[in-house]
């Protein structure tokens, strides 16, 4: 089922257009809220804001309000990627808007460089913030104000209290799936007490974990995440947004909701882990806009299933392990699954979208083989990826009776299905460097590529025919010896004489461009790393390490057409014969790139499994 896009669609300026999207649960939603006029009469301020800001705005210009929310504690990976799509994709379908806000309720985990990398990475994937004249790039921590009087007003309605029990008392008396928990000591303090010691955790009277602000709701709940669940705690940090004014600050679960209510988000989109806190998102927002402090509509909480895709780990602690112990060399080595690692690698924007619109969007948990992620990253660069020559493993190659001295130029396109990007020009000589594994003394059935007696056509070049080879002491095979037909040069009237079922691709010599290649694979040999074994001893827990595959980065020096010289960083190219390659954003030089190979040409991988 395919969904035409609404007729405003795309004026919100979230994100690069896109053909029509299939239909999925989310869109139904957003679909039958559209069609009943839920949030038809929303104001809009121009900017978050309680009740009384927003009611006084004009008509908000957005059908709808998203928002991609990351905790800036980290760098994002490939299930953030498709986050973003589907948030700032929604935005844009809908003729809405989509803020990046920043979830930064935590002071002790949160930096600017995380700040700098997310911000990079959204605009990287080809999404913008900016919708009807505003911006729309938020901080949570611009809303301490707003939470702290919220908190206070839930404490005169008689929705929370202070807490004065340790956090292992609190755990013991939560109760369990099976039990209920048992009522707080404090848990029937007086409004009066409840503000006193509340406005004293704020100005610092007590030290860390002395008390905590709870919700009082049910503690007999069947959802233990109702049962009066800690909303404020005291922590004497330094914010890397607003330094040391706090030092009590909300925790996420109450923070979330607040935020989207004060973003006038109509549908909050996230995963399912997060399915069972709804209850709690609803109840918050309740009495918040009952006590006057939110404007109704309210948001609605969404949960889709997160990325689940087979040969990588996305949890946080296992990425932060990999850079930490130097099994990979950074958070942007290009065999990590972090968006700043894909994009040195040579995965583009586009794969991830076209990745992210393939894989759709279900309430049910379900595994993505790998390949598909490869397989959009090759049908983008197919189509944008010029086409150039690369030896990887070279041999030398002498044409015996081509002239010493002389050289001359042959004609490849640069891109077979892109005739309107023209041809460059290729140096040729005497002396070339060829693929290794295109010569063998003693060829097996089927092999038609150069050994003595055969001949080839060098690709857009000559045929030549093998007379024979040179070794060293060792017999190792030093130089490859060919005669070459003069009148055989492609695209001249006299190629079409010559028939040769072998075709192979060489540099000059002379002129190569000697390089580094990075040949990047697979960060894991396995599917799911750290996963129990068939006939693995029961309760035995494997380490995710074990799996790192030993063969994920080759480093060569390869032989290159000398164009490959001018290469900027980060522009893509397809190696004939082997792949999608990418000048490194970090180590090329000019006139010196260093390269790195995004994906092969097929899947290695799906043969192997074979």
């Amino acid at each position: 089922m395919t969904q035409n896009k609404p007729k405003d669609a795309g004026k919100a300026g979230n994100g690069p257009a896109t053909a029509p999207v299939v239909s999925n649960f989310i869109r139904q939603i957003i679909d039958a809220d559209l069609a009943a006029g839920q949030y038809a009469g929303r104001t809009w301020a121009g900017k978050p804001g309680p009740a009384a800001v927003q009611l006084a705005g004009a008509a908000d210009p957005a059908r709808i309000r998203t928002r991609f929310p990351p905790e800036p504690n980290g760098y994002l990976h490939y299930g953030h990627a498709k986050s973003i799509c589907l948030n700032f994709g929604l935005a844009r379908d809908y003729g809405g808007a989509c803020h990046l806000r920043f979830d930064d309720t935590n002071p002790e985990k949160e930096e600017q460089e995380y700040v700098d990398s997310i911000v990079d990475a959204v605009r990287w994937l080809g999404f913008g913030w900016e919708a009807f004249g505003d911006r729309n790039l938020y901080y949570a921590s611009d809303y301490f104000d707003w939470m702290y009087a919220f908190a206070e007003g839930l404490i005169r309605g008689g929705h929370a209290y202070v807490d004065s029990q340790s956090a292992e008392e609190m755990r013991a008396n939560r109760g369990t799936l099976t039990r209920p928990g048992v009522d707080s000591p404090y848990r029937n303090r007086t409004v009066e007490e409840n503000l006193d010691l509340f406005r004293r955790m704020r100005d610092g009277a007590f030290p860390d974990g002395a008390h905590v602000l709870r919700a009082r709701i049910d503690m007999a709940s069947p959802n233990i995440n109702m049962r009066d669940p800690a909303i404020y705690r005291i922590r004497h940090a330094t914010h890397h947004n607003t330094g040391d004014k706090w030092c009590v600050y909300p925790m996420y679960t109450f923070a979330h909701p607040i935020e989207d209510a004060l973003e006038n988000i109509t549908h909050s989109i996230c995963t399912l882990e997060f399915e069972d806190q709804r209850p709690f998102y609803d109840w918050l927002l309740e009495r918040l806009a009952d006590a006057g402090l939110l404007a109704r509509p309210l948001p609605q909480q969404i949960e889709f299933a997160r990325l689940n895709l087979t040969y990588v780990v996305l949890s946080k602690r296992k990425l932060i392990q990999l850079v930490d112990e130097g099994h990979v060399a950074g958070w942007d080595d290009p065999r990590l699954p972090t968006l700043v690692g894909a994009r040195r690698r040579g995965y583009t924007p586009e794969g991830f979208r076209l990745f992210a619109e393939r894989i759709g969007v279900s309430k049910a948990d379900s595994w993505i083989d790998y390949s598909v992620l490869e397989d959009c990253m090759r049908e983008d660069l197919n189509e944008r990826a010029e086409r150039r020559v690369a030896v990887l493993d070279p041999l030398k190659l002498v044409i015996t009776n081509y002239p010493e001295g002389r050289s001359e130029t042959c004609l490849a396109p640069n891109h077979p299905q892109k005739p309107e990007l023209g041809k460059r020009e290729v140096p040729f000589g005497r002396e070339l460097w060829i693929e290794r594994e295109d010569f063998v003394e003693a060829p097996p059935k089927g092999y038609f590529r150069l050994f003595p007696g055969n001949s080839v056509r060098l690709r857009y070049g000559f045929v030549v025919k093998c007379t024979g080879c040179e070794k060293d002491a060792q017999g190792k095979v030093t130089a490859v010896l060919c005669e070459y037909f003069p009148d055989s040069k492609s695209g001249t009237a006299g190629a079409d004489n010559y028939k040769v079922k072998g075709n192979i691709h060489w540099v000059s010599a002379a002129q190569a461009l000697e390089t580094e290649v990075r040949l990047y694979d697979r960060l894991f040999a396995h599917p799911f790393p750290g996963a129990r074994r068939e006939g693995d001893p029961e309760g035995l827990e494997r380490n995710f390490l074990d799996d790192i595959n030993p063969a994920s980065l080759t480093t060569i020096t390869a032989m290159l057409e000398p164009a490959l010289a001018l290469a900027e960083p980060e522009s893509c190219f397809q190696f004939e014969r082997h792949g999608y390659f990418v000048a490194d954003r970090r180590d090329s030089r000019p006139g010196a790139p260093v390269f790195n190979r995004a994906v092969t040409l097929k899947d290695s991988w799906g043969k192997a499994a074979k």
